[in-house]
């Protein structure tokens, strides 16, 4: 006599959400895995740079001039080590890379961020208006585009100034245009495509189909395009106050502490530079690392 089939009751098992199918495909790189990491750890030291730093290099009640120019591993007459020397007015490197730290990634950070949003948006409605609006609005960007990032900043500084806000605010002026070309051609492709018509139909305000609807499905290369200029922006930061247009003396950042060390180069006095250049080195070379991973886990056919 044959045996009864037993139905097989256990429940199915759930398929891995989207985001942690990204998240695992990103971490499936260990290049990306260790520049992450080294990222993190790179924000959490600039962000804890007042706890952590020996010295505050730009309070100059705790400035010596003649704890100027010591090399690396010295030791001060009150005892302070400077484990990666003193410049030329006694400022301990190490904490002026820690304070540096928070300035080149404040400036990159808040005009991606910037820029992101008046570029996206700038994109989003061209593309959905389209005529004569989208072409004379196209044609601006590609005025902004024809000219060199750093020639735009530079002439956006002479006109404000000097300072961290003036920076910030050249960068946005300088890099607003790639993420509206960006987003613009992504958009005309969303345009076209049945949910946009649907919501058309259904006669939604126009405000609610470009943000609730065209906005999500355009998110991805604005994503990848504000981490890549995140270490443009801490690049052209740095370019800019080495070449003395950007932060002033009493706003550290990575660039001026570059910029102080470079007449020393030649008399074996290394330290003053190369340090800040190596942390600056690392930031960028973390971010784009970054960035290029998410290029290749946000890409439409690895997505499917």
């Amino acid at each position: 006599m044959a045996e009864p089939q037993t139905q097989d009751t256990s429940a199915p098992t759930p398929e891995p959400s989207r985001l942690s199918k990204g998240i695992a495909d990103f971490f499936s790189s260990p290049a990306a895995a260790i520049a992450f990491l080294t990222l993190v750890i790179i924000c959490c030291l600039a962000l804890f740079a007042p706890w952590i730093s020996p010295q505050n290099p730009y309070d100059l009640m705790q400035l010596d001039i003649m704890d100027g120019r010591l090399p690396p591993g010295s030791e001060s007459i009150s005892g302070l080590v400077y484990h990666l020397g003193t410049d030329s007015q006694g400022r301990d490197i190490l904490s002026g890379i820690l304070y540096g730290l928070r300035t080149s990634l404040l400036v990159g950070v808040l005009s991606a961020f910037a820029a992101a949003i008046i570029g996206t948006s700038a994109g989003l409605f061209a593309a959905y208006v389209g005529g004569r609006t989208e072409t004379a609005m196209m044609r601006l960007v590609d005025l902004q585009l024809s000219f060199p990032t750093i020639l735009m900043a530079l002439m956006m500084l002479a006109v404000l100034g000097k300072g961290v806000p003036n920076v910030v605010i050249a960068l946005i002026i300088a890099e607003w245009a790639t993420y509206a070309r960006t987003v613009r051609g992504t958009a005309l492709v969303e345009r076209e495509k049945e949910y946009i018509e649907a919501a058309r139909m259904l006669r939604l305000p126009g405000w609610r189909i470009l943000f609730r609807h065209l906005l999500p499905n355009c998110l991805a290369p604005v994503i990848v395009i504000a981490t890549m200029q995140i270490a443009r922006a801490i690049g052209l930061e740095a370019t800019l106050s080495f070449l003395g247009l950007g932060a002033s003396v009493t706003e550290p950042s990575l660039g001026m502490l570059i910029s102080t060390g470079y007449q020393y180069l030649l008399t074996g006095l290394y330290w003053i530079s190369f340090f800040p250049g190596i942390a600056l080195l690392v930031t960028i070379a973390a971010i784009n690392l970054v960035g290029d991973r998410l290029r290749d886990v946000l890409n439409p056919r690895n997505m499917s």
